[in-house]
């Protein structure tokens, strides 16, 4: 698809806690992107794993009786609302998977095409997803919205603490990532995002629960990576919108013909990289302090 004139994209991050059931939760996240629409959002996100309300049980039989398939019916009706909404919406899930399941997103476009599916690629083996599937690759897509097209990327929660994961798809062409979240969101994390969204001149969207869920606090954020104007003589805050503590919907509006533009001029991203240096980074070798039992590749 060719780069058209977008000026703004409303993200809408669904900051809601869970109910105890799938059921339940289909049911509340269907209402949540009703109200998300009703607010002009062109997408809709998840915080992480919205199925289970990121509940990942120690007897793996437990476990793989919660995850549901990419097209299962709890997925497939967030599919078939977007085509009514004439909204995306990008719902999280276990997802079943061999021989452990997986912690996924799909996305859906406006006419309800899913048009990205992911899986987290930086499990936190150190916790709970050590009895998760990690996936190996990051993607791209051209997402068709009513604002016009606009390429987005997306990563899951502890993916955000590695600088690659955000590089990757800029290097894909992501122009917006998003990211859904479960977890305490502090100065360290916000920081973390908003430096991926300013190295690399992306927008980064990020929903999380709200506090309430144990080890969640809300802050459900997102940053425009402008980090300057040319009208402007100092540096500015890449921050769109950070969320209190409540549950709720908050509306990421991001301008995207001036990131475009932005990323036309200035000088992070791709634009002065020496890849051919970087080869250390790619090594697999790991060397003390940083050696963990628990380490799986």
């Amino acid at each position: 698809m060719t780069e058209n004139s977008v000026k703004n994209l409303k993200v809408a991050l669904l900051q809601i806690a869970p109910e105890n059931t799938l059921e339940q939760n289909l049911k509340k996240g269907l209402e949540y992107c009703g109200k998300a629409k009703q607010m002009n959002a062109d997408i809709a996100l998840f915080p992480e794993m919205w199925s289970t309300g990121y509940t990942i049980p120690e007897n793996i039989d437990e476990l793989k009786k919660l995850a549901v398939t990419a097209d299962s019916e709890f997925v497939k009706s967030f599919g078939q609302l977007a085509k009514e909404l004439d909204m995306a919406i990008g719902i999280t899930f276990l997802e079943a998977y061999e021989p452990l399941p997986r912690n996924s997103i799909c996305l859906f476009d406006r006419f309800g095409n899913k048009v990205l599916t992911y899986a987290k690629v930086h499990t936190c083996d150190f916790g709970d997803e050590c009895r998760l599937s990690a996936r190996d690759d990051f993607f791209v897509t051209d997402l068709n919205t009513s604002q016009g097209n606009v390429k987005i990327g997306v990563i899951i929660c502890y993916d955000r603490e590695f600088p690659e994961s955000a590089r990757i798809l800029m290097l894909k062409g992501a122009e917006i990532i998003l990211v859904p979240n479960a977890c305490p969101m502090e100065i360290n994390r916000l920081s973390q995002l908003r430096a991926r969204a300013y190295e690399n001149m992306t927008g980064i969207a990020t929903a999380n629960y709200p506090a309430g869920k144990p080890d969640c606090n809300g802050h459900s954020s997102a940053f425009d990576g402008i980090a300057y104007r040319q009208s402007d003589f100092c540096s500015r805050d890449t921050l769109i919108i950070e969320a209190g503590e409540r549950e709720g919907i908050y509306i990421a509006d991001f301008p995207i013909d001036e990131i475009r533009e932005y990323r036309n001029r200035e000088v992070h991203g791709n634009a002065y990289r020496h890849p051919q240096k970087y080869k250390l980074i790619v090594s697999e070798n790991i060397d003390e302090p940083f050696i963990r039992a628990d380490y799986r590749k």
